[in-house]
């Protein structure tokens, strides 16, 4: 068996791991990160697109963000669209100046990988056999293998950034961790089409077919979502059933529709709420979704992710730095509350814009009269927009 000393040992090369990376390399700590997929698979799986302020302003501070900063597309605020009307939250009005970015989570991986390489240090694709050890010593190890051999990865903390999937949080034993989860009972079917977005900003619709949300990737690409069935079956949804779908609910009364043309991808989604508590075990950290998962309705996974890195890397650089485990130890309880707020948000945006599949009139109408009321009070308004666009990382 191979073996390797690093100081952090990080399993997963997603948003998380691989910023956890390069913040610990800025702060001169070493680290090895572990990935059990391509290179290829990680950078083209399309997850979310919509960056907090926080978020964007780490990528810029931190070197990774030249490309963010030509290509991301700025959004000072979102409609919300019911009863054919289209009301704008002027967010960054009601912010000071915070709003939100959109750029892909594939290329925010492309970035951070660019600038793994540039440094040198070890980020290893397709691995296998990943299996967290001594998590509750001082020298916990990694085993994995790479290249048909058996590797030990001998380090003072694992960081488990492997996503909900992943590895690291089953290997906490069993009345060590507390696990909530909430399973909604509808999805979302996901498009990309290639057509110009036809608004500069998203469009929230709460419709009585169901809930839709016009986004986009780039100028040229267009997002879209349409509320559907948890498992449904995409070979019932031809390309033109989609497009049917997306004007009847997205159509408003000033003449705005989604611009249409070629769909290029397409997938259903489910939609769950997921925390582990707590979000360490020995020395083992739990960061993004292996620690939490959130409806994707209020923009928030990608963003509790980086805000958990970064709150981590200064833990780790206080503790090599000066010896101090005050960041450490106060890890799990401050992401939690951070979690826990963005699930709340989460809940309340999903909540108040789907179609629940046993609601009644009366529901419905309390729904509506929730978007009356949040579209006519600046209380209101100002709340939404101060979690859509992220409090500061802490």
């Amino acid at each position: 068996m191979k073996r390797i000393r690093t100081q952090v040992g990080i399993v997963g090369a997603g948003p998380a791991g691989l910023m956890l990376g390069h913040l610990l390399h800025l702060r001169g700590i070493d680290s090895v990160i572990l990935e059990n997929r391509s290179r290829e698979y990680v950078i083209e799986r399309v997850r979310a697109g919509v960056l907090e302020q926080g978020t964007v302003d780490l990528m810029l501070e931190t070197g990774v963000g030249d490309r963010l900063r030509r290509e991301g597309m700025r959004h000072e605020g979102i409609s919300i669209a019911f009863n054919g009307g289209r009301h704008r939250i002027d967010m960054a009005a009601l912010t000071g100046g915070r709003a939100i970015t959109i750029y892909g989570q594939n290329e925010v991986v492309k970035d951070l990988i660019d600038a793994r390489l540039t440094t040198g240090r070890p980020l290893l694709f397709d691995v296998a056999d990943v299996r967290p050890q001594g998590m509750e010593t001082t020298t916990p190890a990694v085993w994995f293998s790479a290249g048909g051999e058996p590797h030990e990865l001998v380090c003072d903390f694992i960081a488990g950034c492997d996503g909900f999937h992943g590895v690291c949080r089953p290997a906490i034993p069993e009345g060590r961790i507390r696990l909530y989860e909430r399973e909604y009972p509808f999805g979302w079917l996901g498009i990309l089409a290639n057509a110009p977005p036809s608004s500069e900003e998203l469009v929230y619709s709460n419709h009585p077919r169901g809930f839709a949300l016009f986004s986009m990737r780039t100028h040229a690409i267009t997002r879209l979502y349409l509320q559907c069935a948890p498992d449904e079956n995409l070979e019932a949804w031809p390309d033109d059933r989609i497009w049917s779908e997306l004007r009847a609910r997205l159509s408003t009364d000033d003449g705005w529709r989604p611009n249409e043309g070629p769909i290029f991808q397409k997938g259903v989604t489910g939609m769950r709420s997921f925390v582990a508590e707590p979000m360490r075990f020995g020395r083992m950290f739990l960061a993004g979704d292996a620690a939490h998962i959130v409806p994707p309705t209020g923009a928030k996974g990608l963003n509790l992710a980086m805000a958990d890195v970064t709150r981590l890397s200064h833990a780790l650089a206080e503790f090599y730095g000066a010896g101090r485990e005050d960041g450490l130890n106060a890890y799990s309880d401050a992401g939690l509350r951070r979690t826990w707020r963005a699930q709340r948000f989460s809940w309340w945006m999903t909540t108040m814009l789907h179609r629940q599949p046993d609601e009644s009139a009366f529901d419905h109408k309390r729904q509506l009269a929730e978007l009356e009321y949040l579209v006519g009070s600046q209380a209101a308004m100002t709340s939404l927009a101060e979690n859509y666009v992220g409090t500061p990382f802490d």
